[in-house]
């Protein structure tokens, strides 16, 4: 197929080069005209992917017509907080029997939507695909084993992206579950910058583990909430996304709650980072989405509290400890 990848940080160059060896036609699009030109002469990344040799066949631009021009499959995986630009503005380009992937994980801060829900609504009447799972983009680009989700309410859409993607080494599965998939895939990331900032404090194995198992209930109950399938958090979207994001040492999310742990400051843990932590933007529309929603979410709000009141981390994580006791259930 002629595929486009739009968004060539690590995840999205990952994907696209794994498009490339499976003998599609690629082309990534990059809002950085240094990427494009490192990928097109020297086969690398080296602003995001740095070490990793690309297939030859890559190809990228920093133009959005000619990535999306004819495009069968478009992949988008730009940051949270720009999809619905990129999406927007590469939507005329877009052929109007294309598949739409979305590889970004997030919550919409303004309007609290899901990534599928913002590409849905910048480019009509094709079908959306959320791609999600366990997934460091570096291990995939090494071709270590990787087990994802494809998950759309078109089930031919997901199979499309199905079988373009898989490989050996990555293999996906298909769902239907598309509120859980994607609930899964953003808050995860809050509860990675949660058990970073328990790391950061030296809180041990113990806390690390209350953290993921209640984050996970925290999760579930809101996608239930939202009409998702409560089994879907059982599966790679969910706990599978969440142990490796919460426990992983390439996880950027977890990274960032472990150096506020240590005593840093949010600004001073993002100043001069290139890569996003979307662990921070997710966690104020987590927050916002379950308010709205009426879903009590103590780990998401603990966590607002420490990277945008001020709160002191260990102070936080008190507050979670010394709760109204209640049932697990509950």
């Amino acid at each position: 197929m002629r595929c486009a990848v739009v968004g060539a940080g690590a995840w999205g160059t990952a994907l696209a080069n794994l498009l490339a060896e499976n003998e599609h036609e690629v082309m990534l699009w990059a809002y950085e005209p240094d990427v494009a030109e490192s990928v097109n002469k020297e086969n690398e990344n080296r602003r995001f992917l740095d070490g990793v040799s690309l297939h030859t066949a890559l190809k990228a631009t920093s133009v959005l017509e000619t990535a999306c021009s004819g495009a069968e499959l478009v992949v988008f995986a730009p940051p949270s907080h720009v999809l619905r630009k990129v999406a927007g503005d590469a939507a005329r380009w877009i052929p109007a029997g294309a598949t739409l992937v979305v590889a970004t994980k997030g919550i919409e801060r303004e309007r609290l939507a899901l990534m599928t829900d913002v590409v849905a609504q910048e480019v009509r009447e094709r079908p959306v695909v959320a791609l999600s799972g366990p997934s460091f983009a570096l291990e995939v680009a090494h071709h270590l084993p990787t087990a994802i989700v494809a998950a759309s309410t078109d089930p031919a859409a997901a199979r499309r992206a199905q079988q373009a993607l898989s490989t050996s080494a990555f293999r996906v599965y298909t769902q239907r579950d598309v509120t859980g998939v994607e609930l899964g895939g953003a808050i995860k990331n809050v509860m990675a910058v949660a058990t970073g900032i328990s790391d950061g404090l030296a809180l041990g194995f113990n806390a690390r583990a209350a953290l993921i198992t209640r984050g996970l209930a925290e999760m579930t109950r809101l996608g239930v909430k939202l009409g998702a399938d409560p089994s879907t958090f059982a599966g790679l979207a969910g706990l599978g996304d969440l142990v490796l994001t919460c426990t992983g040492s390439l996880s950027r999310n977890r990274s960032v709650g472990v150096e506020i742990g240590r005593g840093a400051t949010l600004q001073e843990v993002l100043q001069g980072r290139e890569t996003v932590a979307e662990g921070v933007a997710t966690t104020e529309s987590a927050k916002a989405l379950g308010e709205r929603e009426g879903i009590e979410m103590p780990i998401v709000n603990a966590v607002h509290r420490v990277l945008f009141e001020r709160q002191p981390a260990r102070w936080a994580l008190v507050e979670l400890m010394t709760r109204e006791l209640k049932g697990e259930d509950a």
